[in-house]
């Protein structure tokens, strides 16, 4: 059950665009702050208060933007929180749908298999280890790839052609280094 790459684009480009006349642009990797907190509020519950003004934090990211990240911890079923769990709640039904993740797809890549063998343990840690380095970097550029391209370039942000074209150059390069052999 493959989508073709025109109609998935344009369904994208309608979701997005749905997604902020009717709410705001998407985003995504805050929610992860979010989520950070909901948890570290449940094992040290004194972490998030809400005062005469709103809400605020011990934890001074949280507490910034006037509270906004700690009212968003306090109350966790705000729109972003749940559109992210709707995504990976989409992700799980349509592979159900599909009937399950093929085995083909649970395997090393060919490509990585070329490159750095067939150990899954030290595939999963550099996906691990990438994914938290883009995180790290989202967080510190104050968005996400979903915020700052996605969003960005839909809404003509010269920021989000900024951030597409600094992610693909730097992409690109590591990418040519990284897989100097072909499957």
């Amino acid at each position: 059950m493959q989508l073709n790459w025109k109609v998935g684009g344009l369904l994208l480009g309608l979701v997005f665009f749905a997604a902020v006349w009717l709410v705001k642009p998407i985003g995504v990797s805050t929610q992860f702050v979010i989520l950070d907190g909901i948890v570290a509020d449940a094992v040290n519950p004194g972490l998030v208060t809400q005062t005469d003004d709103g809400f605020t934090s011990t934890n001074a990211y949280l507490a910034k933007s006037g509270g906004k990240y700690a009212k968003a911890v306090s109350n966790p079923l705000n729109y972003s929180f749940v559109f992210v769990i709707a995504m990976m709640i989409g992700g799980l039904l349509s592979a159900l749908a599909r009937g399950g993740i093929p085995a083909g797809d649970r395997q090393v890549p060919a490509l990585w298999r070329a490159n750095f063998g067939d150990c899954r343990i030290k595939r999963y840690t550099a996906a691990f280890v990438g994914g938290f380095i883009v995180l790290y970097g989202a967080r510190l550029a104050g968005g996400c790839t979903s915020g700052h391209m996605m969003s960005g370039m839909m809404q003509t942000a010269v920021s989000g052609y900024i951030f597409a074209a600094g992610a693909f150059a730097a992409a690109v390069p590591v990418s040519l280094m990284l897989f100097k052999k072909e499957a």
